[in-house]
């Protein structure tokens, strides 16, 4: 896997999940008692991805520390912003550090479990060759919440729909993707977009591809949701040692104040 690059969004203010965000980052958020950021990279060194970004900016000092764990040494690489650049703006400023080959965009708030290796292959063989990227998809249960895509026989997307009254259909966008040069290329070089759901990918229509996630496909940015993720079927550890990072996360205020708010729900 030479070849991919990743960059891990994880620096969002999680404002929904207050008063747990008051306390620890939102990539943070404990699944099965562990971060949900550990979960991202876990699946990312399974198959084989040793390069890896992750921006900070809400707590940095508490995901600086956690990426200062030995399991992470010469693969992961912290970047703090000290203003929120977007995702788009994102990828602009770690341009050169990204090129080179493929990349994989996630945001590290959602929980995603699906066959990553299978979501890679399909991008590297599979996709239809007038495109650029590919977007994992999953079916929602609440379309209105989502962007919603529509695609064509070959699984292109056509049209976008973004949190509508009215959505069409229920298949959205997963928010992770795997993008060609040609894409990093044009954020580069389009200086004023910062918004990559409504500046960028506008620009690709007929030239995404998508691909269906139909693992678990959960945005934790709401505190029911991030209940429901603690009940979802767990991998195994790729770091199952217990290390004094581990240690002083398992004292973080975080816990009592979720096992509260699930006593709420």
């Amino acid at each position: 896997m030479s070849e991919f690059n990743a960059l891990l969004l994880a620096a969002g203010l999680g404002t929904r999940l207050r008063p747990l965000t008051e306390h620890c980052p939102k990539c943070l958020m404990p699944i099965a008692g562990r971060p949900l950021l550990e979960h991202w990279l876990c699946s990312l060194y399974r198959i084989g991805i040793g390069r890896v970004i992750v921006n900070m900016y809400h707590h940095h000092d508490l995901v600086e520390s956690f990426l200062a764990r030995s399991c992470f040494s010469n693969w992961v690489t912290g970047v703090r912003e000290h203003k929120l650049l977007g995702t788009a703006g994102t990828l602009r400023e770690n341009s050169k550090s990204l090129s080179g080959g493929t990349t994989l965009v996630a945001h590290a708030d959602n929980w995603c479990q699906c066959n990553l290796r299978a979501f890679l292959d399909y991008h590297h063989f599979l996709r239809p060759p007038e495109t650029v990227m590919t977007m994992m998809t999953f079916r929602t249960a609440t379309p209105a919440m989502c962007g919603i895509v529509e695609i064509d026989s070959k699984g292109v997307v056509q049209e976008f729909h973004e949190k509508t009254s009215n959505p069409h259909g229920n298949l959205a966008n997963g928010a992770v993707y795997l993008l060609e040069p040609d894409v990093l290329n044009w954020v580069t070089q389009t200086l004023q977009s910062n918004d990559f759901s409504t500046e960028v990918l506008p620009e690709f229509l007929g030239r995404i591809a998508t691909w269906e996630n139909t693992g678990i496909h959960r945005d934790i940015g709401a505190i029911s949701s991030l209940i429901d993720a603690q009940q979802d079927p767990q991998q195994n550890l790729c770091w199952p040692e217990i290390d004094n990072w581990m240690r002083v996360y398992q004292n973080n205020p975080v816990h009592d104040q979720f096992i509260a708010a699930t006593r709420q729900v």
